[in-house]
């Protein structure tokens, strides 16, 4: 008889994410929880959400995002590679008046990669969308998992 080892499908999911947070003339906080399901080759599949809160002077903006994740480990170097999906929906108030959009967002990324911890760059294909409430293409990456 041949034993079989039985893998369980939450040994192989990790949770985390994201925090963001800036102060000064402009005050910007965001949090991005996440969770993906390692396959044994190095690539990642998962899901996160987003939420950004920004204010300038009379200007206050809550994004609320969800997001397709996938990331690629590439063997003994510690870079990660990273593509992702977002579809965020953005309420911006001026003045007492507000207005809403949504847009969408596709980064591809690369980020130095330690054990649970990953730091990097991502560039939003997409950018430049009208509706972006984002001042570049281009964004930090902070990833840990647990």
């Amino acid at each position: 008889m041949i034993s079989q080892e039985k893998i369980d499908f939450w040994d192989n999911v990790q949770f985390g994410g994201g925090v963001s947070m800036s102060f000064g003339n402009q005050t910007t906080i965001g949090i991005s929880p996440s969770a993906i399901y390692n396959f044994d080759n190095g690539f990642s599949l998962g899901t996160g959400l987003t939420y950004i809160y920004s204010k300038y002077e009379d200007n206050k903006t809550n994004v609320y995002g969800a997001s397709i994740i996938s990331l690629y480990q590439i063997p003994k170097i510690g870079i990660q590679l990273s593509g992702e999906f977002e579809q965020s929906f953005a309420k911006n108030t001026s003045n007492n008046v507000s207005s809403s959009t949504s847009f969408p967002a596709l980064y591809l990324g690369a980020a130095y990669n330690q054990g649970r911890f990953a730091v990097g760059f991502r560039y939003d294909v997409l950018y430049p969308g009208n509706k972006s409430v984002y001042s570049s293409a281009f964004s930090p990456i902070v990833r840990f998992y647990f």
